[in-house]
C-alpha cells in the first residue's frame, strides 16, 4: 500500500506535494520551458504571424481543442466511486470540468475567424503535416493509460503549459489590437479564459495525481508519470515548431475553404 497523501499546504505551492512529485516537476521543467519560451509566442505577441502559419496554429491545435472533453471523459470512465479518495476526487473534478469545457470549441472557432481563418477551414480542412502528434498522444494516453497518467499528461501538463502561453498572448496589447474592435472580445474569449482559470486547474490535476499515487509510489510508477508529462510538453513544442516553420512555406488552401 502506498502511504496516503492529503495536501495540507497551499494548492499552488510545490512544497505542498510529496517529494516524488516535486522531483517530477523539476525533471520536466526543461521540457515545459521549451513550450512556454518558444519562439512562436513573441512572434504572435507582436502580431507578426503570417496567414499560413496562423492556419497551422488554428487548424493544427483544433483536434486537441475539440477532443479535450473526450479525453477527460475517458479518464472519468477509469474512476470507481468509493475505491479510493483519489478516485472520488478525480470523479468530482472531471464531472465538473467537462462541463466547463463544453463551450471552448466554439470559442476556438471564434478566435480562428477573428484571425481570418474560416471556421469551415478549421472544421474540415486538412491538418498541417506534423501537427498531429499532440492530439494522437492525448488520445492514446487518455484511452489506454492509467487514471493518474491520463490526468497528468492532459490536465496537468497540457493545460498547465497552455495557461502560461495563453497569458503571454493575452497580455500583449499589440496582439489584442490586431483584432477588429467589433469582434475583439468574442474572438479572444478562449484566450482570456485560459489565461485566467488555468492558473489553478493544473495544480488541482497535480493534487489528484498525488492523491491517486500517494506519498511513496513505486519508482517505476513515478518514472512513467514523468515520461508522460514530458511527452505532452514535447508534442506541444513540436506543434509550435511547425507553426514557426510554416512562415516560410507557400500557403496551401484546402478545398474546405475554397
Amino acid at each position: 500500500m502506498h502511504a496516503h497523501f492529503e495536501r495540507t499546504g497551499p494548492l499552488t505551492e510545490i512544497a505542498s506535494y510529496p517529494s516524488w512529485a516535486q522531483d517530477m516537476v523539476a525533471e520536466c521543467e526543461g521540457a515545459k520551458q521549451s513550450v512556454v519560451t518558444h519562439d512562436l509566442w513573441p512572434i504572435m505577441r507582436e502580431a507578426k504571424l503570417n496567414h499560413g502559419a496562423t492556419r497551422h496554429f488554428m487548424v493544427g491545435i483544433w483536434p486537441v481543442i475539440e477532443r479535450f472533453p473526450g479525453y477527460m471523459a475517458m479518464s472519468l470512465l477509469k474512476t470507481r466511486f468509493g475505491r479510493s479518495e483519489g478516485d472520488n476526487m478525480a470523479r468530482r473534478w472531471l464531472v465538473r470540468n467537462i462541463r466547463v469545457e463544453q463551450n471552448h470549441a466554439e470559442y476556438w472557432l471564434n478566435w480562428a475567424e477573428g484571425a481570418n481563418i474560416p471556421r469551415e477551414e478549421v472544421l474540415h480542412g486538412a491538418a498541417p503535416a506534423g501537427t498531429d502528434a499532440l492530439a494522437n498522444w492525448c488520445e492514446e494516453i487518455s484511452k489506454n493509460g492509467s487514471l493518474a497518467a491520463s490526468v497528468a499528461a492532459t490536465n496537468y501538463a497540457v493545460e498547465g503549459a497552455t495557461g502560461e502561453w495563453s497569458q503571454l498572448l493575452y497580455d500583449s496589447l499589440a496582439y489584442r489590437e490586431s483584432f477588429p474592435q467589433e469582434v475583439r472580445v468574442g474572438s479572444l474569449r478562449w484566450l482570456q479564459l485560459h489565461a485566467a482559470y488555468d492558473d489553478t486547474h493544473p495544480w488541482e490535476a497535480l493534487e489528484i495525481v498525488c492523491t491517486l499515487l500517494g506519498k511513496s509510489p513505486a519508482p517505476h510508477d513515478v518514472a512513467h508519470i514523468t515520461e508522460c508529462v514530458k511527452r505532452s510538453y514535447i508534442c506541444m513544442r513540436l506543434l509550435a515548431d511547425r507553426c514557426v516553420e510554416a512562415r516560410h512555406e507557400p500557403l496551401v488552401v484546402s478545398e474546405a475553404a475554397a
